[in-house]
């Protein structure tokens, strides 16, 4: 089954600095507690299967691309492998860190946390017992500290602070610069910018001014500390460590306002410039900045969406826009200065914008609210999800973006789904619209109304794709429509409670539909909508779904039970307990225990394996359970997140946090936080006096099985998280004997023995190998193999192709091989279609998607043969008119000599 995490969909960004990879063609996000790589030059994205306690709040790279360091929203920090993909090393900085990052020689990095900054060791390429030795900790700010940026040589680093002061402080002990406190500011430091190559400095606050800053001194003029002063400070330092449990390392304590003998042969600044970004008033405060020093280029990000572009230091502007309507939180340029990133949490909005072009090079949104509803298109290539934000989204499975959002409705979406052919999307929504859209032109081509306003929960089609129903949930009624005319057909009546779920009988012209009535009824289309059989159950039903085959029916009910029914003779056959395994979390304003609480919880998403042999079941719980339909037992549990920063994910309450009148949760601590003041002084007007912090709930609301059978997805507070097979190296033999080696099976493929030599690199079931033998195959013996191959081995070299498709530059050789399996085999292979489906759909998608790239690669190449033969077609009229204006005037100098 697949079980291995693959992919985080829907959600972009959440929190925290964005920040571009080495080369600068990949982007790093933050979402929730774990991190995206958006490769902008292939259009993929990569989310690594890692995850922090709690949500990330900053990021920092290491300068050569190797190592990034992942603090969340406590201070527990991941030193991670960006190459292998994997955690190295946990630290816990005890305090909420607000900025992390790397000296440019890689050597240091250093953190601010409170109102100090710690350096650190950077960690090397050898093992180390201890990843994160610190090397100085740096006093001065009186509150606190907020952003750091280096000098090019990684002398010297500036930390910009709350107490609107900004500190340079010398990363080594420098005669001329120990510390240097800079003033000048009227709000909170949001960024500070050392100019290339030099000490001089940028300084920019929140109420939109920008201080220019000027150094007295070279970055070559700093002079080392001479070696008796440095002797003496280290061994007080000793001396004091001593007594000390582990190391503090090196302290300096930075004064505001040094005497004049302190001050003395020291560096000094000098201001020479202040500007002012809102002169007209029109923007609010300044939330981000960032600043590419080679091309001098400063961008800053404001709370009402605008950003602007300037160049310093003469602080003439290149262009103001607006992006968002909501906060920018972080922005980022990558390393050649021609993309800027940028990131909005209020809206979970990714921006890549290429500001020479003015174009988007990236653009993509998660769903404002949480997902609902997701569905698969039927070749496993498309998922569409439908979010309480009132959108319909549709992703691509292999790039894992948002290539189209739907916005007609006017309210939550209940349900999505696919037609048959793939081409087109249904949406169900409590607006009192079904509707369809195209997915060749991306418009809504028809809308399903019903004759008195309804709200619809529930959605099906049929397996021709002409049946629309949906259920509604305040007047008890199924709706039946025609999707080529859009026409009411039927209502259906009959339901006593709200209809909670519908479901197509894929085989048959059968409707089942689940209702809070506590009865499963059976609707045949082909005889007039008339109900076919009533299924009877102890509880109210939530959620019904047929098994691929259309043999079985499974219904979630509210008391916990997954009930099995032979629906043809309405028997019972088999039932599951499912309660106990949802495993409830408490929550944190929860009077009652979660073992109590998950006595009254249910499931309220089902759906089939491609295979129909399991179940997968989730609710409002951090668990989805997949059942064994045959053996009614549960063979796994997944744990969708572990990410703590959402509510219900502890099982027990946290005694630090209760005191005698209550929760910690009830204090509203975060309200106006970032961008505000928490206390509502009198008189103060900044801040949304209506801001509330709230935890999100960790809930499963959908869950889907991929037709190919290779993976399944699932719409949580998260995002869209899919699971796929296990890539890894797994040794998993196929009716193996003694004579089945490696060696062996080279010598018969050496032999010419092709049959042979695959059944037997079958029989191993190494893909290393099976890919070796098979491409030894001659193309003119393809035929010949295919025909001779027994029926057991044919359906294992289609999945075979299937995944080498994915990844194999012979696009010809394996279509042959496809062709005549398929061709020789089809009519056997007919009378096992239904087993074979998923193997058949994954080998489709396979082929679809290498038709896309090479038809779109063609497309292109035939309209620049085009052109070519155009342009030298001209050229050759232009040389013959050429050619015939010389002979005109050779003849007429002729004639004149004549004469």
């Amino acid at each position: 089954l697949p079980s291995q995490f693959s992919g985080l969909l829907g959600t972009v960004y959440r929190r925290g600095n964005l920040s571009f990879t080495r080369d600068g063609s990949a982007l790093i996000s933050p979402v929730g507690n774990r991190i995206s790589v958006f490769d902008l030059k292939n259009n993929k994205c990569e989310t690594f299967p890692l995850a922090t306690r709690l949500n990330i709040v900053c990021v920092g790279l290491s300068p050569d691309g190797s190592l990034a360091i992942l603090i969340d929203e406590e201070g527990a920090a991941l030193l991670v492998s960006l190459i292998g993909k994997c955690v190295i090393h946990h630290f816990y900085f005890h305090k909420p860190v607000h900025s992390v990052s790397f000296s440019p020689d890689g050597k240091k990095f250093v953190i601010t946390k409170d109102n100090v900054a710690l350096m650190y060791h950077a960690p090397g390429r050898k093992r180390e017992f201890n990843a994160f030795v610190l090397d100085k900790t740096y006093y001065g700010p009186y509150d606190e500290t907020t952003c750091i940026d280096w000098t090019d040589d990684s002398k010297c680093f500036a930390v910009g602070s709350k107490d609107m002061s900004t500190w340079v402080f010398g990363a080594e002990r420098w005669a001329n610069l120990i510390y240097y406190s800079l003033g000048g500011h009227k709000d909170i430091i949001v960024a500070c910018f050392f100019e290339e190559n030099s000490l001089d400095l940028y300084t920019i606050s929140q109420d939109a001014a920008l201080c220019v800053w000027q150094c007295d001194t070279e970055l070559d003029g700093l002079k080392p500390m001479p070696p008796k002063d440095a002797a003496r400070e280290k061994n007080a330092e000793k001396n004091d460590e001593e007594f000390l449990e582990e190391p503090k390392g090196e302290e300096i304590r930075g004064k505001a306002n040094p005497n004049e003998q302190e001050t003395r042969d020291k560096v000094k600044y000098s201001r020479v410039a202040k500007y002012f970004f809102n002169k007209e008033g029109d923007f609010n405060n300044l939330t981000s900045a960032a600043y590419h020093k080679k091309t001098h280029l400063l961008v800053t990000g404001f709370a009402s969406g605008i950003f602007h572009l300037h160049e310093l230091p003469d602080f003439s502007l290149i262009h103001s826009l607006s992006i968002s309507d909501q906060r920018i939180a972080s922005i980022s340029i990558n390393c050649t200065g021609d993309w800027i990133a940028f990131g909005c949490s209020g809206l979970g909005q990714l921006l890549v914008w290429e500001w020479q072009s003015e174009s988007y090079v990236l653009k993509q949104q998660g769903h404002f609210n949480s997902m609902v509803s997701l569905a698969y298109s039927p070749d496993g290539q498309y998922i569409v999800t439908g979010g309480e934000d009132g959108k319909v989204k549709v992703w691509n499975t292999s790039s894992s973006f948002c290539f189209v959002t739907f916005t007609e409705h006017t309210s939550g979406i209940t349900a999505v789904t696919f037609t048959s052919n793939g081409y087109v999307i249904l949406s169900a929504s409590l607006d009192g619209t079904v509707r369809a859209f195209d997915l060749h032109r991306y418009r809504n081509f028809r809308t399903f109304t019903s004759p008195r306003p309804s709200q619809f929960s529930c959605l099906a089609v049929d397996s021709s794709g002409e049946i629309v129903s949906a259920g509604s949930q305040d007047s008890f009624e199924i709706f039946i429509w025609s999707m080529q005319s859009g026409r009411l057909l039927d209502v259906l009546s009959g339901h006593e409670g709200p209809i909670s779920s519908l479901s197509f009988n894929p085989m048959k012209c059968v409707l089942a539909s689940a209702s809070w009535d506590k009865t499963v009824k059976l609707w045949d289309m082909l005889d007039s909508w008339r109900t076919k059989e009533t299924l009877i159950l102890n509880s109210d039903v939530l959620v019904v779904a047929f098994r691929p085959d259309g043999k079985e029916l499974a219904v979630a009910a509210l008391n916990g039970q997954i009930t099995f029914w032979d629906h043809e003779n309405a028997v019972q056959t088999g039932s599951i307990e499912g309660r106990h395994d949802l495993q409830m979390g408490r929550k944190e304003l929860d009077k009652i225990t979660a073992k109590q609480a998950a006595k009254g919880k249910s499931f309220t998403t089902l759906c089939y394996s491609a295979d129909g042999q399991s179940v997968l079941a989730g609710g409002l719980s951090k668990f989805v359970c997949i059942y064994n339909v045959k053996e009614q037992i549960l063979m796994k549990k997944f744990e969708i997140s572990c990410n703590f920063s959402l509510d219900a994910m502890e099982e027990y309450l946290d005694r630090r946090k209760m005191t005698e009148f209550g929760s910690m949760a009830l204090i509203d601590e975060g309200a106006g936080g970032e961008d505000g003041v928490a206390i509502p002084l009198p008189g103060v007007k900044r801040g949304d006096m209506s801001y509330r912090h709230f935890k999100p709930e960790i809930r499963v609301t959908c869950l889907r099985f991929s037709p190919t059978g290779r993976s399944w997805a699932a719409t949580t507070t998260e995002g869209l998280l899919i699971y796929s097979l296990d890539s890894g190296l797994i040794f998993d033999p196929f009716e193996l004997d003694i004579d089945v080696t490696p060696s062996n099976i080279h010598k018969t493929l050496h032999q010419k023995e092709y049959t042979m030599a695959i059944i037997m690199a079958f029989k191993l079931n190494e893909k290393k190998l099976i890919q070796e033998v098979i491409e030894a195959v001659p193309s003119n013996e393809i035929d010949v193999v295919c025909s001779s191959l027994p029926d057991l081995y044919v359906e294992k070299v289609l999945e075979f192709l299937a995944s080498a498709f994915e990844i194999s530059c012979h696009l010809e050789f394996y279509l042959i091989w496809a062709h005549k399996l398929l061709m020789l085999h089809g009519q056997k292979l007919k009378t096992r279609s239904v087993k074979l489906l998923p193997v058949i759909q994954f080998l489709q998608k396979s082929i679809q998607r290498h038709f896309e790239d090479v038809s779109k690669l063609c497309e292109w190449n035939i309209y620049n043969i085009k052109y070519a033969l155009a342009v030298s077609q001209q050229r050759g009229m232009k040389r013959l008119a050429e050619e015939t204006l010389v002979d005109e005037d050779d003849l007429d100098s002729d004639s004149d000599y004549l004469m």
